[in-house]
């Protein structure tokens, strides 16, 4: 009895470890069909693009090997380098704009919780995220014309000399295309705010009032420290979404007048497929990838709870 029952348990533990052993590879083989699409549609793209970034081509005859020469053009070329800039200034108008409302409207909409009001408020801010970016692109590009909605209301409270004709403006275009950004992304701030507010616990708002807080320093010493990882969120993607802006540009300007909204989605469009430099494009698109990363990881860690 002594011999049979550790080889029966020894037995046993072996059929449990093939058993789990089992589930693991059924878990990969249930992920493996995504795996595979993303690996073609997503990884392999990333890989060619940057084995093109090295050459000088056409995309059509052959190519030349210019080793790092697109990669120095990103920063010796004015026009192209300018593109970044104009993508790191889209963020005011993308991220902090957005943020700085959302975190406002949502301490707001926390006192109206379980009102109409409430509910009717949320519904108008997220309109703006459900609507693509190309149609958001198009609809303002009417509501800047010079007979747009925008510089009617202008005129009609006596402001004819502010008037203008916004997105052909070369002062003022790149500015207006960021006010898009704004509508684009408060809405979807002030959603994940709003949850994140939902999950501080209401006795610390209460023990600040008896302490004789008001809403400001509630909103300081309760609000912001418990929205730590909801602002994270939103900042990682708006600034994403900054940085990688294509739709909304390329659908109200191109990138004009001349190249004062000119950004890096746009500049990589305009050289791969009318330039036909897929070199070139290859190179600011794995520069603007890079620029994107070395922005998101800090912020990453920056917000990461303590």
């Amino acid at each position: 009895m002594s011999s049979t029952r550790p080889t029966k348990v020894g037995a046993v533990a072996v059929r449990g470890r093939r058993r789990l052993r089992a589930r693991r590879w059924a878990g990969w083989l249930f992920a493996l069909p995504a795996l595979a699409f993303y690996g073609v549609f997503n990884f392999y793209p990333v890989l060619l693009s940057i084995q093109y970034s090295f050459y000088d081509w056409d995309g059509v005859g052959a190519s030349t090997w210019v080793g790092l020469e697109n990669y120095t053009a990103v920063f010796t070329d004015s026009e192209q380098f300018t593109t970044l800039l104009h993508a790191f200034y889209l963020i005011l108008f993308f991220t902090v704009l957005p943020v700085t409302i959302a975190l406002i409207t949502a301490s707001v909409l926390r006192q109206l919780e379980g009102r109409f009001t409430g509910a009717l408020a949320r519904t108008l801010l997220f309109l703006p995220q459900i609507i693509p970016g190309a149609a958001a692109g198009v609809a303002w590009t009417w509501m800047y014309s010079d007979n747009g909605v925008i510089n009617q209301l202008l005129r009609a409270v006596g402001l004819d000399d502010v008037a203008r004709p916004w997105l052909a403006d070369f002062t003022w275009a790149l500015t207006a295309v960021g006010f898009i950004g704004t509508w684009l992304s408060t809405g979807l701030c002030t959603m994940l705010l709003l949850s994140g507010i939902g999950k501080i616990d209401g006795s610390l708002y209460e023990a600040a009032r008896i302490d004789g807080a008001g809403p400001i320093r509630q909103f300081r010493a309760v609000t912001l420290p418990g929205l730590r990882n909801e602002i994270g969120v939103c900042v990682t993607i708006t600034i994403i979404a900054a940085l990688a802006s294509f739709d909304v540009v390329y659908l109200s300007t191109q990138g004009g007048p001349g190249t004062q909204t000119m950004v890096p989605g746009v500049a990589v469009y305009n050289l791969a497929f009318n330039d036909a430099r897929l070199g070139a494009a290859s190179a600011l698109a794995v520069v603007l990838a890079l620029v994107v990363i070395a922005v998101v990881v800090p912020l990453q860690r920056l917000f990461r709870e303590k």
